[in-house]
């Protein structure tokens, strides 16, 4: 038997709760999650730009995964993923092209342009609906393919937009959009969403729900779930790596739960390893 299907039999769960790829409906949707996924669905009626930034581990691409899956369930709506940012204009037009399955011209940007606009034009025509785009990883794009993603956007003199784009990335997003060249896009974003260090309170929330869905909510003890979220800096992802841990402790030592005890035990094993490794 695989590790993993061990452990979901050894202690009753549908799937590990901690790790990244658990399905979308094992997320837990926070407010500030909803809150933004309303207001980007205000920018799918009208298109133009969202931003979404935030340190690594402080849940980005789950609200991502959660954005992505309430604008899939609007009829008619279509909603696409970038998967190289760091692309040149011609690989990114052509992921485009891909995406919306519209025919391109690599030796002719104008045709591949035209075509692209009209596509979107013919979607919002027929589902009053601006088509979505949504770009995670956005610090790594270039600054050429950020400003021809603006050009494609706008029509008729900047007064209308065809498509809804969400930016995602870490605190180098905001920065990168002051550059003087990228200006003209960044005083066009009309969300601006950025995530914080979680306090102990909202992660230990998390946690709890995050092991209700997985269907054993007495995986941890109330100690352990306090002991791991005072202990992860405020950072969802490194609460879920060291609750990932301690589940592997659980799962050697033949345990049924995850007590403050174990939290104690694997925390000092891990110290004396790192030191013992200067």
């Amino acid at each position: 038997m695989k590790t993993s299907q061990k452990i979901h039999a050894q202690f009753g769960l549908k799937w590990n709760p901690f790790l990244p790829e658990v399905p979308t409906e094992a997320l837990v949707k926070d407010e500030i999650t909803e809150r933004f996924c309303w207001r980007v669905e205000q920018v799918v009626m009208d298109g133009g730009f969202a931003m979404l930034t935030g340190e690594p581990g402080t849940g980005k691409s789950v609200t991502l995964r959660h954005l992505y899956d309430h604008l899939s369930s609007m009829q008619e709506l279509s909603v696409r993923i970038i998967t190289r940012p760091q692309s040149g204009i011609r690989d990114f037009y052509r992921e485009l092209a891909e995406l919306f399955e519209v025919p391109i011209k690599q030796n002719n940007r104008y045709t591949s342009f035209a075509n692209l606009r009209s596509h979107w034009k013919s979607h919002i025509k027929s589902s009053l609906l601006r088509p979505v785009l949504l770009i995670d990883e956005a610090q790594e794009a270039h600054e050429d393919v950020l400003n021809e993603l603006r050009l494609l956007t706008s029509i008729d003199l900047d007064s209308k937009n065809i498509l809804a784009v969400v930016l995602a990335g870490d605190n180098r997003l905001p920065e990168k959009l002051r550059v003087p060249t990228l200006l003209p896009l960044e005083s066009r974003v009309r969300i601006r969403q950025h995530l914080d260090k979680r306090p102990p309170q909202d992660l230990a929330h998390i946690l709890k729900e995050t092991l209700i869905k997985a269907g054993n909510s007495s995986l941890m003890t109330e100690g352990a779930i306090q002991s791991a979220a005072e202990h992860s800096m405020g950072n969802i992802r490194a609460m879920m790596h060291l609750s990932n841990e301690l589940l592997c402790h659980a799962s050697e030592d033949n345990e049924t739960c995850i007590d403050e005890n174990m939290f104690f035990k694997a925390f000092k094993d891990t110290t004396k390893k790192r030191k013992s490794s200067r």
